[in-house]
């Protein structure tokens, strides 16, 4: 196989009407036969050969992360067509560097705001021609305009494709540089789509094929999302895409799946929602019994056999039970793409038979470079090299990647002098250590003070300081209903917010909300609706930023800060040691473990 495009053509020949896919509906989740992916990619790609799409053209795409950005991303590569990859709620900063060094042939948009944003510039982009809202049309307006096509046309693309041709140019905001996009072919992304399948075969080999089905977590998004339809595709293995705006770990439990997706983050929130109900039930199965049964499942994670283990193991099964059905009862093996699981809670699921792989990659690296051997227990490491790639360590400690995956380089670099790599060898500006199997261990960020206590960190996670909250905070300032907010996180596991809105801006919503003029402002704040649009504009600020600085839950505050009330010095500063105090019985809820299960506002 040499392109990406071949993929929906190998799975229809293999599986038929077998499922490929899962996508949401309104009942749960539908399958997607494999006849029915090539058919739906076969006639967004007549669409775009049609609109003018020719081999090597770009095609900016801004739709949200699931199964229709899975299906222009496919269609796109099927017409020979390269991927321009924003988050789809980009800002509109993002979304215009973006078009200008792009410059694509055709766009789809998530909506009408973005597509004035891009008719503003169609003066200057002379090749942009068509842009299509998905709010307005979908994906059929799309494949409108080649419905007279015949799909051999398609085919044709597809064979005169190379492995060397780009197929995605990756686009994500950061607080830490001018952002790039980083270039990847199509081998680029079938070699490290091969190599993860390749690591996680001694799983899939305990799975009959129709088993072998993966739950995508809903904090995947953008590249992760992209690596795991093409590794799931080209494996046999399902994929399904989370339901937006529901809770994910009920979706978990209803769906129950073999093989998950997800950050360490959600399966430690599974274990700590668990251990707090048995502590509410006291009793036999109370808290002594689940604290037993967990330091009886973390000896076996760590391969402590004892005579009696295997009767106390039947005695506190009910307290495996409880966290095996949380996650469904048939879960095998979760992907933890960024790493950052806690020893324990590593060892107390591995003691449960549940696997945790955790990794360490960039998208430069073609998404993960190492992930953890199936069935081998190390917490604080992020495993060995995948098959092809080499790792090897700089004298001043920074780690250097080679392999399939590395990226050929940054979109238009050669007018900023960026490259890929030195050799073929990419410097990840992360610091780490190789022991004497070759397993990976991180100490940090490059720049940050080496510590080799700094190994359970995520790799997508760096040293957070005051000037990335300040981006945040200043970012929320730009809504024009917020006043002030607070951005914290220092010392926390995630980042949360508090947010003031304005009065007058209150005013206006009470008036065009229709709500009466009896109702104070500060009801008004607290409105479900007024917290719908901050959600947005969190929602939308948090699109691709990097793990530490994702806002996880916020507190929207009735009054403004005022002098008067002690928070606010009289230049308009905020006093944040002073806020901090007066709120934070708020705060503390912000990091309550049902504040992320329940959407805690």
């Amino acid at each position: 196989m040499n392109v990406l495009g071949e993929l929906v053509y190998l799975c229809a020949e293999r599986d038929g009407d077998n499922a490929v896919l899962q996508c949401p509906d309104a009942d749960g989740w539908r399958d997607v036969g494999a006849t029915e992916f090539l058919t739906s990619v076969t006639k967004l790609a007549k669409g775009l050969i049609a609109a003018g799409v020719v081999r090597g053209d770009r095609v900016l795409v801004a739709a949200p992360d699931g199964y229709e950005r899975t299906l222009l991303t496919f269609a796109v590569w099927a017409a020979g067509g390269v991927v321009a990859w924003v988050p789809s709620r980009c800002s509109p900063g993002l979304l215009q560097w973006a078009l200008r060094d792009s410059r694509p042939a055709v766009a789809v948009l998530r909506n009408q705001r973005q597509a004035r944003v891009a008719a503003s510039l169609q003066h200057e982009i002379v090749d942009l021609g068509r842009v299509w809202a998905l709010d307005e049309g979908g994906l059929d307006a799309i494949a409108k305009p080649g419905a007279y096509m015949d799909g051999t046309a398609v085919r044709f693309r597809v064979e005169e494709g190379n492995a060397q041709d780009p197929a995605l140019i990756y686009y994500t905001p950061t607080t830490r540089r001018r952002v790039r996009g980083a270039v990847l072919s199509h081998r680029n992304l079938l070699g490290a789509a091969t190599a993860l399948m390749e690591r996680l075969s001694p799983v899939l080999r305990e799975l009959r094929p129709a088993d072998a089905v993966a739950l995508l977590g809903p904090q995947l998004q953008g590249f992760a999302t992209c690596l795991a339809v093409v590794a799931g595709t080209l494996a046999g293995v399902r994929i399904a895409f989370p339901r937006p705006g529901e809770v994910f770990a009920h979706q978990v439990r209803a769906f129950a799946p073999t093989l998950l997706v997800a950050d360490a983050e959600f399966l430690t929130r599974v274990y700590e929602v668990e251990r707090s109900r048995a502590q509410q039930q006291g009793g036999w199965d109370g808290a002594q019994g689940f604290e037993a049964a967990t330091r009886l499942a973390v000896d076996l994670g760590r391969k402590k056999r004892r005579p009696w283990q295997r009767v106390s193991r039947a005695l506190y099964d009910w307290a495996f039970a409880r966290v095996r059905d949380a996650f469904g009862g048939r879960l095998r093996a979760v992907v933890c793409p960024q790493g950052g699981m806690e020893e324990q809670v590593a060892y107390y699921y591995s003691g449960l038979g549940i696997s945790v792989l955790e990794g360490f990659g960039l998208v430069e690296a073609g998404g993960l470079a190492t992930l953890t051997v199936p069935g081998e227990c190390r917490p604080g490491t992020v495993g060995p090299p995948l098959e092809g790639t080499e790792l090897k360590i700089a004298e001043d400690n920074e780690i250097l990647v080679r392999g399939p995956g590395v990226f050929t380089g940054y979109h238009n670099a050669i007018y900023d002098g960026g490259q890929a790599a030195q050799d073929g060898w990419l410097a990840t500006g992360w610091r780490g250590e190789l022991d004497d199997r070759g397993w990976l261990t991180l100490w940090g960020r490059k720049g940050d003070t080496p510590s080799r206590s700094v190994v359970e960190e995520p790799p997508a996670v760096g040293k957070v300081v005051a000037a990335d909250y300040a981006v945040l905070e200043a970012r929320l300032l730009e809504h024009p209903l917020i006043s002030q907010a607070i951005v914290l996180g220092e010392g926390r596991p995630y980042a949360t917010a508090l947010i003031t809105l304005k009065r007058d801006q209150l005013e206006y919503w009470r008036l065009v909300n229709n709500m009466p003029l009896t109702t104070p402002l500060e009801q008004v704040a607290l409105t479900p609706e007024v917290g719908e649009e901050i959600r947005r504009v969190v929602e939308e600020i948090n699109q691709g930023m990097p793990p530490e600085l994702t806002i996880r839950a916020f507190h929207v505050l009735p009054e403004e800060f005022t002098p008067a009330s002690g928070l606010l010095l009289p230049s308009g500063r905020l006093r944040r040691d002073a806020v901090l105090r007066a709120f934070a019985e708020e705060i503390e809820a912000l990091y309550a473990p049902s504040s992320q299960e329940e959407g805690h506002q």
